[in-house]
């Protein structure tokens, strides 16, 4: 059975019958029709999805009734029996492609990304994000309503049997509508619905009854819970379990365990800077209180880790989201001890900020196909070419990959060593999961015998070489500021402080506040040092803007807890000896005590290469990544990825 024995040994859920332990996980696409239909988009996301080998496919959640349970652009609705013959295609898409199918019922409540009335809660307390952004606050809903909802759920689940799909999941988690009964921090009713838990979870175990009695005992059904909420006055553990034990006892074939609300994002979708597996815990918890199969959620990202959660007997299946976006084959690869092969999910959470956030469909860092299959696809050439890339960061390796794969003889250059500056970047442990993404793209280039030549090239080189393309991935290089003093040895730049070349003071000054400054400035106040922040935008709280929105609350705990200050609206005018200037808008200045400055900001893309080759040859020249402009892994990976994909 190979090297992971227990994630491929066959289970059961009720009566339903799985090849392996792996669940994909449900989550929204932005791929159906505005009005909630199956797409065929959305078909050939889901066929690639149960073609990777997973056991069961759970499609992302499906609102229950026309009124306000829809939560996001273009989800896929289960609400009438209209929707039926998009989701019975859906069903038998998944099964024919080798997976059992299953789809997760829901309600908003109060979290509804769409912002529009009518929004429903047990009582009137608003998502706070979505509030101070203009949403809506709740209606409290009436006891009438609360039957209308029970009776949706119900009908939902018989919907989906009859469309074929294999089991049904109720969503009651991550602070949608039945998280807002259950918890005491968003259900202040005074009624048969309020105050005792057994008054919180009563409108859930309606619903579970409702469903029993409207698709039989033996029709598998899955509740997904939230083993806490992460808040001091929310859903704690000990009442997780007594829900737990209760859902038991009402005919629930199994418990799926998560964590977190979109309050508390971090640990719903834990970003990179926290432990993986970060809520398997809870479900170890939940596990030891009942007798039904409990799947573990949430950051299980390799399948050594995976194995490890159902060898300790923490969960009986593991349930993976972001990592089958990031490569849908995990299951086939990990069934063919290829671990190495698995394009890894760093917890970048683009996923999540580019779809929810922008109102896009899903997209991935590291999977440039999420979305577009049967669009685009590694497809062999009309010819091979002999293909030059030069830079070997994401951007270039990507290029090299896809390129090699469609046969083209591939030259990679790299004058440092691969991966250029996700070397750096993954330096801190709170982004080791960048790690993962570089020894990928390195294993990839081995496996492939891409040629490599670690060496500086020149236009020059590339023009006598006669190659048919070439791929330009240069980067982007740190210039320093033309100020007096700059060259002052208190001055260091960020690449150098990662790399480990410089010996930092106690009292550092970072100039910049993006990306990389924050990234930096946390390094080194993690070792200990005071920090100071040097911003040039003027409002204080666009410090950690840059981030994504689930790290963001974690990194401004963690600098809450060191020594750092915050400088905004100001830009450096000169360095001094053990000291630096800074000046606003209006010309006030100011001088800083600094034992290190370190600079992080003002990257420039390096054009040079391209611009100057382009007037030597006629052949394609692209260039891809930070040389087009200094942006994020993503941007590099997927440009490498068409790069490579355009070269016919």
């Amino acid at each position: 059975m190979g090297k992971y024995t227990k994630l491929f040994t066959p289970a059961k859920i009720n009566q339903l019958e799985l090849k392996n332990r792996i669940i994909k996980a449900p989550q929204t696409t932005g791929m159906g029709g505005k009005d909630g239909t199956v797409t065929e988009r959305l078909i050939k996301y889901y066929s690639e999805q149960a073609r990777g080998g997973a056991g069961l496919v759970i499609v992302g959640y499906a609102w229950v009734d026309n009124n306000a349970s829809k939560s996001a652009q273009c989800q896929i609705g289960i609400a009438d029996n209209e929707f039926i013959p998009g989701l019975a295609w859906l069903a038998q898409t998944i099964q024919l492609n080798g997976a059992k199918a299953a789809i997760q019922l829901e309600h908003c409540g109060r979290q509804k990304f769409l912002g529009t009335p009518p929004i429903k809660a047990p009582s009137r307390i608003p998502w706070e994000e979505l509030y101070t952004m203009g949403g809506a606050v709740p209606e409290e809903l009436t006891f009438e309503e609360i039957q209308e909802i029970v009776n949706a759920f119900g009908d939902a689940a018989r919907r989906a049997q009859w469309a074929g799909f294999d089991m049904v999941e109720v969503h009651g988690a991550h602070g949608y509508l039945i998280t807002n009964f259950l918890s005491p921090r968003t259900n202040k009713r005074t009624d048969w619905y309020g105050g005792s838990l057994e008054n919180r979870m009563r409108f859930l175990m309606q619903i579970i009854e409702n469903i029993r009695r409207k698709v039989g005992e033996s029709y598998p059904l899955s509740v997904r819970l939230s083993g806490t909420e992460y808040e001091p006055d929310g859903v704690m553990i000990e009442e997780t379990i007594e829900v737990a034990k209760a859902l038991e006892k009402a005919g629930v074939d199994i418990l799926h365990i998560s964590g977190g609300n979109h309050h508390q994002m971090a640990h719903q979708v834990t970003p990179m800077c926290l432990p993986a597996a970060h809520n398997t815990w809870a479900a170890e918890a939940v596990k030891k209180e009942v007798t039904i199969p409990v799947i573990a959620s949430g950051s299980i990202n390799t399948p050594d880790l995976a194995e490890e959660i159902l060898n300790t007997g923490k969960a009986d299946f593991v349930a993976l989201g972001r990592p089958l976006f990031a490569d849908p084959y995990f299951a086939e690869k990990a069934k063919e001890d290829r671990p190495e092969d698995i394009a890894p999910c760093i917890r970048c959470n683009e996923c999540l900020e580019r779809s929810f956030f922008k109102f896009q469909a899903v997209r991935c860092t590291v999977n440039a196909r999420l979305g577009k299959e049967g669009q685009l696809e590694i497809v062999p050439a009309v010819r091979s070419k002999k293909v030059a890339i030069v830079g070997g960061g994401p951007a270039g390796m990507e290029a090299a990959r896809v390129s090699t794969l469609r046969g083209h003889d591939v030259t990679l250059f790299e004058g440092n060593k691969l991966g250029g500056r996700l070397v750096e970047a993954s330096v801190p442990d709170f982004k080791a999961d960048i790690r993962l993404l570089n020894n990928y793209l390195i294993t990839q280039i081995k496996k492939l015998n891409v040629k490599v030549e670690y060496r500086e090239v020149l236009p020059e080189d590339i023009k006598n070489a006669q190659y048919d393309a070439v791929v330009i991935a240069a980067g982007a290089k740190l210039e320093k500021p033309d100020i007096t003093g700059i060259t002052n040895p208190i001055v260091t730049d960020c690449f150098d402080v990662l790399n480990g070349k410089v010996k930092l003071g106690q009292r550092v000054i970072v100039v910049g506040a993006g990306l990389v400054g924050i990234d930096v400035g946390l390094f080194v106040a993690e070792q200990g040092r005071e920090v100071l922040f040097i911003m040039g935008r003027e409002n204080p709280n666009d410090f950690l803007s840059t981030i994504d929105a689930a790290s963001r609350s974690v990194i401004a705990q963690r600098l809450a807890e060191l020594k750092y200050s915050l400088y905004a609206g100001k830009r450096i005018e000169a360095v001094l000896d053990n000291a630096i200037t800074v000046v606003d808008r209006f010309g006030s200045k100011e001088t800083l005590s600094a034992d290190t400055v370190i600079l992080a900001k003002g990257f420039i893309p390096q054009k040079q290469f391209a611009e100057k080759l382009k007037s030597m040859i006629d052949i394609p020249v692209i260039s891809v990544g930070d040389c087009v402009a200094p942006r994020k892994i993503f941007d590099a990976i997927h440009e490498g990825f068409i790069a490579g994909s355009s070269i016919l």
